[in-house]
């Protein structure tokens, strides 16, 4: 599971193209360009999307000597801030009274109302679709729960020029109890909530008085209150209070006969691109090269920069003297803050380089937080070596292709990573990494930043702090794995690290998501997946994967409540229980979502804090853990991460395990679940959950064993070892009686189809650089879920590379988990190919892998020496093919990629495989 966040979708609208500015006289003098001197082309590196990439430029010889210049753009955003308005009116309608909202936004952009209400017969906070009569003109049902209402230009109460808004009308005999909202802003593809939540304007006090105590217990106010501090630093809209006016009157005096008046803060994030034009030239100090660095880019700017001996790129820290201010960052690079221009219109910088080094790597850090890289690597200027070369700036392009190809017969993984010098010193390296940690997160929690800064720079100091505590975890975990590989023979090496036991199934399981984020809208979810099992069965999986069955403060079912009222947004107990017998019939194993971190908390404590459980199990605040400030538990501290939006059970006490080992049971006995999809098992120890697996014995077990991987300057490192390692950390807490989802795999298949590097598929060893590659039978593979995918889009896979995906996990050793919203999609016809593919030829969870080929565009494996399998745009043919390019007729053919020989022999699958770039020979 994870928290829900909307975060606004930027999209370039145009192209900018900058004049490159060149030269060493200072930035902000007028240039005037000799029209002797030719301009050089220079070839533009590609960069990343998301941070930075280069415009066309050419190089002109303002000055003397001038080599080589290059005009980089630069994507970043600018945060605007503005107001969302509530204002509940009476108003005369016909012969009586009523009431009007008028809901406005004071930014500019496209916004639609995006709402729903809550009736007086309801409890929680399920949306539900208003009469016909409330709705607005030109508003257009969503589903069966919601209505969209585009908002109109008109002047405001404030006489503001931007101002959008939209006017719902309010019968005074209204059983309505709350209208639910958030905005969106269409343009941007921006979704906006208040302090992490829908917005919620309360009607009970104002249609009928009588019930005002009533209504106080419902709507948001079961949500514990720290909700709102979690939420506040994760979403990107403002976590402030609503500011008031001297006339204005808050949701708790919303009785009294006016109405009221509220305005929240929102901040809204617009793409800008500038610029940063690096050109080079010779210094009138013998044996040095000038680097000058020129941007708009407003704020602060501070280069991470070293050097390059060869055209490998390997960092090195030139020898001083440095440019003023410059400081040694963790004896792995230099770290330069540019020097503001006079104009104010962005920085300049200027270095001085010796002639001995060919090249000057660096990346940017913006305004603190903000890594600008280029196509997830480093940038690089050339320098000219020795002598000044005449065609320097001509033969670059020649000359990165002469290093792209000498790095490659090396077999240096490329882009290479930043060296250690042998004098680094771990102890000094890890007290700048406490020093950096200690920093971010006084900057975080001090009031005054946390007021001042925007979304997302707070998002970015999370990020910056999981980067350093990744990498000081690296450190930590520089020693191999904790079982030795290399101790055992080949044909055992693959072999799990405990016996076989429960929880791990026959190693043949393909498993399918029988969910996804929106399951629960209709009601009937049990009834409608029951018409599917059929479907499901016959593409070949063996295990299906419910949603968590509970009631639920979240109509998702993550914030579960009373354990024991099976009757959820999902359907009815009797429905569920008819579900898995008829998944059951069909010969397919069920799997049940338990949430077991956190539980919501049916009353209050004395001091009005949500710590007080209800229903069967009914504990009190002894059940919660006692370091988590936000629900005063008086249990032990945590034995792992806190999840702030609700209660952390504690699972020390004798009690608590008791009662969830007996409700585990009662599933298997009285649901017929199988198995066992743990959520969040980073809140608590493995040895818990070891504890309940040996209670329930489940036939497969897979624990959401989620963090953040290992970073560099922003970009993913190739050795993700500290990662996978704490994930097996974790399996091997539960003793081997569970797998884990193997997060890591997912994550480097992003960056090798996002930056088309399948270099990464290959670890140190050859092997595969996942969880995959140390301990297959535990590794459960996926490419989405209900959290990264579906409406909530945490961590999307790459759109359009999802079936290199599936190409990927479905021929590889570990348990393959497909996705819901991809097996009943377009894809259904490749992954039902696919499942196939692995039925016919058992590949399984402890399949042998042999990676033929990992190189920048193409990536070769064969499994258990039955099938081969290639994937990217790069060229490759099996040992034993053709003369003619083709791949050979021996065996069976499934090919997803270009035309060649073997597709006018064989049957395609489809004609929309034909641009994914993977095929598969069965030998």
């Amino acid at each position: 599971m994870a928290t829900t966040r909307l975060n606004p979708l930027l999209h370039l609208s145009q192209r900018i193209e900058i004049l490159p500015r060149l030269g060493f006289l200072h930035p902000n003098r007028k240039l005037k360009l000799p029209r002797s001197k030719p301009s050089l082309a220079i070839r533009p590196i590609r960069a990343d999307s998301t941070d930075a990439s280069p415009i066309e430029a050419t190089a002109s010889a303002v000055d003397a000597g001038v080599s080589y210049s290059e005009t980089f753009s630069l994507k970043h955003t600018r945060t605007l801030e503005g107001k969302v308005s509530v204002k509940l009116d009476r108003v005369k309608e016909g012969g009586g009274e009523g009431w009007r909202l008028v809901v406005g936004c004071n930014l500019e952009g496209k916004w639609v109302l995006h709402w729903g209400v809550t009736y007086s017969d309801e409890f929680g906070s399920e949306w539900d679709q208003p009469p016909s009569d409330m709705r607005p003109p030109g508003s257009i049902p969503i589903k069966d729960y919601a209505i969209e209402t585009t908002m109109t230009n008109s002047s405001s109460p404030s006489g503001e020029q931007t101002y959008h808004n939209v006017q719902i009308d309010i019968h005074n005999n209204s059983s309505i109890s709350a209208v639910h909202f958030v905005l969106k802003e269409e343009e941007m593809g921006g979704w906006y909530q208040h302090r992490g939540r829908d917005f919620r304007v309360p009607l009970m006090d104002c249609l009928h008085e009588e019930e005002n105590d009533e209504d106080e217990k419902k709507g948001f106010s079961i949500w514990p209150g720290a909700f709102d501090q979690f939420s506040n630093i994760l979403l990107k809209t403002d976590g402030s209070h609503p500011k008031s006016k001297d006339n204005v009157r808050g949701a708790n005096n919303a009785k009294q006969q006016n109405g009221f008046y509220e305005e929240y803060p929102i901040l809204k994030e617009e793409p800008v691109q500038s610029f940063m034009t690096v050109s080079v030239k010779e210094s009138d100090e013998k044996g040095k090269n000038l680097v000058n660095f020129d941007t708009d880019l407003p704020g602060e700017v501070v280069i991470h920069w070293g050097v390059c001996k060869d055209y490998n790129r390997t960092w090195e820290i030139p020898p001083p003297p440095h440019p003023p201010g410059t400081k040694i960052f963790r004896n792995k690079a230099l770290r330069t803050s540019l020097q503001p221009k006079e104009n104010g219109q962005g920085s300049w910088g200027l270095f001085a380089v010796e002639k001995k080094f060919s090249g000057l790597p660096f990346v940017l850090k913006h305004n603190h937080y903000t890594w600008l890289y280029n196509m997830g690597t480093d940038f690089y200027i050339p320098l000219p070596v020795g002598s000044f070369p005449t065609q320097f700036s001509r033969d670059k392009k020649k000359l990165d292709e002469q290093t792209m190809t000498d790095v490659q017969k090396q077999g240096i993984m490329y882009p290479p990573k930043v060296e250690d010098s042998q004098s680094t010193s771990d102890v000094v390296e890890t007290e700048d990494i406490i020093n950096g940690i200690r920093n971010l997160v006084t900057d975080i929690s001090s009031e005054k930043g946390t007021m001042t800064k925007s979304k997302e720079a707070q998002e970015n100091i999370l990020l910056e702090l999981e980067k350093l505590a990744a990498e000081a975890y690296s450190i930590f975990r520089s020693a191999p794995p904790t079982f030795d590989e290399e101790a055992v023979s080949e044909a055992e090496s693959l072999k799990p690290f405990v016996e076989l036991c429960s929880g791990t199934g026959s190693g043949y399981e393909i498993v399918c998501q029988g969910f996804n984020w929106e399951s629960n809208k209709s009601g009937r979810w049990y009834s409608e997946l029951d018409g599917k099992i059929s479907e499901i069965a016959s593409l070949g999986f063996t295990i299906v994967w419910l949603p968590p069955p509970t009631e639920s403060v979240s109509p998702e079912g993550y914030m579960p409540k009373d354990l024991y009222n099976l009757n959820s947004r999902y359907g009815t107990m009797d429905q569920l229980k008819l579900l898995v017998k008829r998944f059951h019939e069909e010969g397919i194993r069920v799997l049940g979502d338990a949430v077991l971190n956190h539980r919501c908390a049916h009353y209050q404590n004395k001091n009005g804090v949500w710590n007080i459980f209800g229903g069967r199990l009914n504990w009190d605040d002894r059940a919660v853990v006692a370091d988590d400030p936000h629900f005063q538990g008086r249990g032990n501290k945590s034995s792992g991460d806190n999840f702030h939006a609700a209660p952390n059970i504690d699972h020390s006490q004798d009690f608590v395990r008791k009662d969830l080992k007996e409700w585990l049971c009662w599933l298997r006995k009285e649901i017929g679940y199988d198995g066992w999809r743990l959520d969040f098992v980073r809140g608590f120890w493995g040895g818990y959950v070891k504890d309940y697996l040996e209670a329930t014995e489940p036939y497969f077990a897979v624990g959401e064993f989620w963090d953040s991987l290992s970073y560099t300057y922003g970009a993913m490192d190739y050795n993700q070892d500290a990662h996978r390692q704490r994930i097996i950390d974790w399996i091997n807490a539960v003793n081997g009686k569970s797998g884990a989802f193997d997060v890591t795999t997912k994550g480097i298949l992003h960056a090798v189809l996002e930056k088309c590097e399948y270099w990464r598929l290959s670890d140190a060893k050859g092997k595969p650089p996942g969880v995959v590659g140390w301990w297959p039978s535990r590794a459960v593979t996926f490419i989405e879920n209900h959290d990264t995918g579906s409406t909530q889009g945490h961590w999307r896979f790459p759109a359009g590379k999802e079936m290199q995906g599936y190409a990927y996990i479905l021929t590889h050793p570990g348990t393959p988990t497909v996705f819901y919203d991809h097996v009943f999609s377009h894809y259904q016809q490749e992954i039902s190919s696919l499942i196939s593919l692995r039925n016919r030829n058992k590949i399984h969870c402890r399949s042998t892998i042999r990676i033929v080929k990992a190189e920048r565009e193409v990536y070769a494996a064969e499994i258990d020496e039955k099938v081969m399998m290639k994937i990217g745009p790069g060229h490759f043919e099996p040992p034993s093919g053709l003369k003619d390019g083709s791949w050979p007729l021996k065996g069976e053919i499934t090919k997803f990629g270009r035309l060649c020989k073997a597709d006018l022999l064989l049957i395609s699958l489809s004609l929309c495989q034909l641009v994914l770039g993977c095929k598969f020979l069965v030998l």
